[in-house]
């Protein structure tokens, strides 16, 4: 794959970061990560509808989003992100641009104990300290890889870390499995052509590929949609829904979650998956 997937030009890394509202250029230090990906997270949303898009379309093409500079374009003009390859590569292609020690990484969301390698994230290095800074869990501080982040003023989105059979893994709480799962990270430096591959892989079979899936920080909440409710985590922790459909799912997606409406009007109907 060519190494532009890597190069954003710097008219549209100003582009990001205003949109991020960052007033200037971050320096890559981790106070400067720590603004960024507080931003990240209450911005770019985590959300599956371009794909859903291109799959019910019977698009022949690649799936959108693995070349970062389309993924920040699209996002810019309209509002939605991706899913994890494509939103951690994007993420990861910013941050490395900006000057970061970033690195993709190759992680398994546990939602049985035997589900092979299915997602990606991104890693950040100061030295000899690892952070994780994942656009799909959207955990809203840095997480260093050692003892953890104590997440008692952030309940809405807390994490763990554990080390157990030498790898780390991260318990938390997509908003359709409040009572979480693990995210075990399995390959450091995974590159771009592994991101695009597994992404690709995942047109055959994916829980992104039927029904609306959205992640987004509001406030002291995280909201989103799932399984054709609207989700939430108030502060506290606090798990509600409803139902999401018709007029209400596209108020949803353009008044809470910032969906250009044409792009949330091509949004197709769900087709319900059992989790």
């Amino acid at each position: 794959m060519s190494s532009r997937v890597n190069v954003l030009a710097e008219e549209l890394i100003e582009s990001v970061l205003a949109k991020l509202n960052l007033s200037q250029r971050p320096a890559p230090t981790l106070e400067s990560l720590k603004t960024l990906y507080s931003a990240w997270c209450r911005r770019v949303p985590f959300d599956n509808i371009r794909k859903l898009i291109h799959l019910r379309n019977g698009n022949p093409g690649p799936l959108p989003g693995d070349h970062a500079a389309e993924f920040f374009d699209h996002w810019l003009r309209f509002g939605s992100g991706g899913t994890c390859w494509a939103g951690n590569g994007a993420l990861q292609t910013l941050l490395h641009a900006l000057g970061f020690d970033a690195r993709r990484a190759v992680a398994t969301m546990l939602v049985t104990p035997d589900s092979p390698p299915n997602h990606g994230s991104v890693t950040v290095d100061f030295g000899r300290q690892r952070y994780v800074v994942d656009a799909s869990i959207l955990h809203e501080e840095p997480l260093l890889l050692d003892e953890g982040l104590p997440a008692a003023d952030l309940p809405a989105w807390a994490v763990k870390l554990a080390f157990r059979g030498g790898h780390w893994a991260i318990r938390w709480r997509p908003l359709h499995i409040p009572e979480g799962i693990d995210c075990r990270i399995e390959a450091f430096d995974a590159g771009a052509v592994i991101f695009r591959e597994r992404h690709e892989k995942s047109t055959s079979f994916s829980p992104f590929n039927h029904e609306l899936r959205v992640r987004l920080n509001r406030g002291d909440s995280v909201i989103g949609a799932a399984l054709g409710q609207r989700l939430e985590f108030a502060a506290h922790g606090v798990a509600s829904q409803r139902p999401l459909q018709g007029q209400e799912r596209l108020r949803f997606l353009i008044e809470e979650i910032g969906i250009h409406e044409a792009l949330a009007r091509a949004l197709p109907a769900d087709l319900p998956t059992s989790g």
